[in-house]
């Protein structure tokens, strides 16, 4: 069983010290809704880390809480939900579907999440897509853009793809994972995308070849991790390969988790992972 080798970390796009505001990645999140707040700022506070500039577009309620958030951040523009139409186009990558509430969730005057995610991906198939979250219990597997990179935990990935992996214990079972990860080539052979299949072992594939990313620790189980995981991959994903970017996130993310742990033990969070990524990343890529 392949892992995950941190040499292919040396193949990230890094910023060259010429570089100007803008040649480093351009991202669009689009997420969030009236229950759940903080999943799509999580994933902007990580991105907006990592690329030069994040377009964010979720409900007045969460765009209200981002702008609070401008002070800490790098570069954000907000964008309401009737206009990311640009900026989609102007973007390099495209995440979709953090916060974004399942239909049994949401409420009366918000707009039905499935509507919005078939919508986009059906406009702006060239896109480079990481659906996440809502959007991947919403939508259908004819939706999914080629070259996707999917990030599903296993309940998520068994709706979507109608696979009855409830019972499965695949992160402490190698035999099994070996059979999981050939279902997954499978699928993303099928559909041409990325799947980051996240558990206490990440499973990431793609039509040609898949690998298992270790680490992390109970802590990382806490609401939100998810969410700045998505966010890492496609602020990676925007001067990256899929499955690179998919890869690299996976293991990074692991390893901050790793990092907090020798500091306040199971004792973190999803911001805390936030503001610590950096610190492993300049440590790791040096």
């Amino acid at each position: 069983m392949k892992s995950f080798d941190v040499k292919n970390l040396k193949e990230l796009y890094l910023s060259p010290k010429d570089s100007h505001k803008g040649q480093n990645g351009k991202l669009m999140i689009i997420g969030g809704s009236k229950l759940f707040h903080g999943a799509s700022l999580w994933a902007l506070k990580i991105a907006s880390r990592v690329v030069d500039m994040v377009f964010y577009s979720s409900v007045p309620e969460n765009n209200e809480i981002a702008k609070k958030l401008k002070s800490e951040l790098y570069d954000l523009i907000l964008v309401p939900r009737d206009k990311i139409g640009s900026y989609i186009e102007e973007s390099e990558c495209v995440l979709i579907g953090p916060g974004m509430p399942r239909e049994e969730g949401r409420e009366k005057n918000e707009e039905p999440t499935k509507e919005i995610v078939k919508r986009l991906l059906n406009k702006y198939p060239e896109k480079k897509w990481v659906i996440d979250g809502g959007a991947l219990t919403e939508m259908k597997t004819d939706w999914i853009p080629q070259k996707a990179i999917l990030t599903p935990h296993v309940k998520e990935f068994g709706k979507l793809f109608k696979y009855q992996i409830s019972n499965i214990k695949y992160q402490n079972d190698i035999s099994k994972i070996k059979n999981l990860r050939e279902d997954l080539k499978k699928k993303a052979k099928k559909h041409n995308c990325a799947i980051l299949l996240k558990g206490q072992i990440d499973i990431v594939c793609s039509p040609e070849k898949c690998q298992i990313v270790e680490g992390g620790n109970a802590g990382m189980t806490k609401g939100g991790t998810g969410d700045v995981l998505a966010g890492l991959a496609a602020a990676f994903y925007c001067k990256n390969n899929a499955f690179l970017a998919a890869s690299a996130a996976s293991y990074i993310n692991k390893k901050a988790g790793e990092e907090l742990f020798k500091k306040a033990g199971y004792y973190f969070n999803a911001s805390d992972l936030c503001n610590q990524i950096p610190l492993t990343m300049k440590i790791i890529l040096r």
